[in-house]
């Protein structure tokens, strides 16, 4: 599981548009794994057996309370999680930001501050794994996993087909609801510890090592697929093995997710945005270059003032999904000086821009590369205002095997936003 951060879906409009729609580097073969419980605990044995971790569980309970995080329309969802405690799914090292690198905390070394990391607050996630000093694989935020699966509308008995099995915890919560899961991971490892944890949690499922984009087709149909890591483009392959009128909650982009029905005919999918969320995305995706190296490459292009004030930039989020979906390449990052707020802009390739805060209340536009990075931000910009500053979960998604494009208000009738 990788998400970072959620922002929870309007329960109202949400529920509202259901009911009137009737409704991580590394490639293995494809295998599954057969642990015997003595096999899985050998490969976790070696800490001390440590507990105490109540006190940061029900710190992390009572903030989902306050927040009101637990979802009214699936209660089995609460129930699902106090019988599955996080701790019980994560390794015994996980990693934290100091500011400067990611530094390991150990259970058997610090165990008050490695419960502290697991269970943190509902939008944080606690880092598993670390690959060329960035983190490829976490236990999600549990904010984020819980709207997640209140997304997905299990029913009992049902059917899923998990993609990205990370540390094993969500499919052991699909597993207290669903009649059979099936979980899918690319990293063998990852995939062996995982087993574990569920053999020992006594979660009857079904690990496989595999790529994730080709979903599991030996299984299929299924009722509900749910991906675990983000994707650009939602693969054809997960609609094709879900049966006509099934769900598929898919992490989209670098902002949000969605949830899709797949139609009666089986030649499309589409569904609303049901939120924010930072995922990782799929191993092996390139993650492209930081902007400083894209900004040492590219050709300086031009300078120019810009006449907006990039508070909105910063704080709206429907601006900035709005912007994910009319350039989804392009990474926006804001921070403020002594000058004023500033914005950087990179597609993580050719192309970069900086908003740059002069000081005497105006921007100024650099830019650099074949792209101009700044110009395409603010027409996207513009088109949000036009089109009356639609909230993020006025967007929604379509998914045919031919294309795939992002529509706004209504899936037929709504305006098409190019750039998917």
């Amino acid at each position: 599981m990788n998400a970072h951060a959620s922002q929870r879906r309007g329960r109202s409009r949400g529920e509202a548009r259901e009911a009137a729609a009737g409704h991580e580097p590394g490639q293995a073969a494809a295998g599954q794994f057969r642990w015997t419980g003595a096999a899985a605990a050998a490969r976790e044995r070696g800490a001390p057996e440590v507990t105490g971790h109540e006190g940061p569980r029900a710190a992390l309970e009572a903030a989902m309370d306050q927040r009101g995080a637990w979802p009214g329309r699936s209660p089995w969802i609460r129930a699902a999680v106090a019988a599955t405690p996080r701790d019980a799914f994560a390794p015994d090292r996980l990693w934290r930001w100091n500011g400067r690198a990611y530094v390991p905390i150990d259970r058997g070394i610090a165990f008050a501050e490695w419960a502290a990391e697991v269970y943190g607050s509902p939008d944080t996630a606690a880092v598993t794994e670390i690959s060329g000093g960035v983190p490829s694989s976490s236990l999600s935020a549990q904010g984020v996993v819980v709207d997640m699966l209140d997304a997905l509308l299990l029913e009992p008995g049902q059917r899923v087909l998990e993609l990205g099995t990370g540390t094993g915890w969500n499919a052991a919560l699909l597993a207290r609801r669903a009649g059979s899961v099936v979980s899918v991971e690319v990293d063998t490892e990852l995939a062996a510890a995982a087993a574990g944890r569920l053999e020992r949690a006594g979660a009857d499922v079904d690990v496989r090592v595999a790529d994730g984009a080709a979903g599991w087709s030996a299984g299929a149909p299924y009722d509900r697929v749910i991906a675990t890591y983000a994707v650009d483009r939602v693969p054809w392959a997960w609609a094709e093995q879900t049966r006509p009128g099934g769900r598929i909650v898919v992490p989209w982009g670098r902002l949000g997710h969605v949830a899709l029905t797949v139609a009666d005919d089986g030649r499309s999918a589409s569904g609303w945005v049901q939120g924010l969320a930072t995922f990782m995305p799929a191993r092996g995706t390139d993650p492209g270059r930081p902007f400083e190296e894209v900004r040492e490459a590219a050709a300086y292009a031009d300078e120019r003032p810009f006449t907006r004030d990039l508070t909105p930039l910063r704080d709206d989020w429907h601006l900035r999904f709005a912007l994910r979906v009319s350039a989804p390449d392009v990474r926006i990052t804001t921070a403020e000086d002594e000058d004023g707020l500033n914005a950087w802009l990179h597609d993580g390739s050719t192309s970069w821009a900086m908003l740059a805060a002069v000081g005497d209340g105006t921007t100024a536009a650099h830019q650099g590369g074949p792209r101009r990075l700044a110009d395409e931000v603010e027409r996207g910009w513009d088109r949000w205002l036009a089109e009356g500053r639609p909230e993020l979960y006025d967007f929604g998604l379509t998914v045919t095997p031919d294309q795939q494009y992002a529509w706004c208000r209504d899936a037929e009738l709504g305006t098409r936003w190019p750039g998917v």
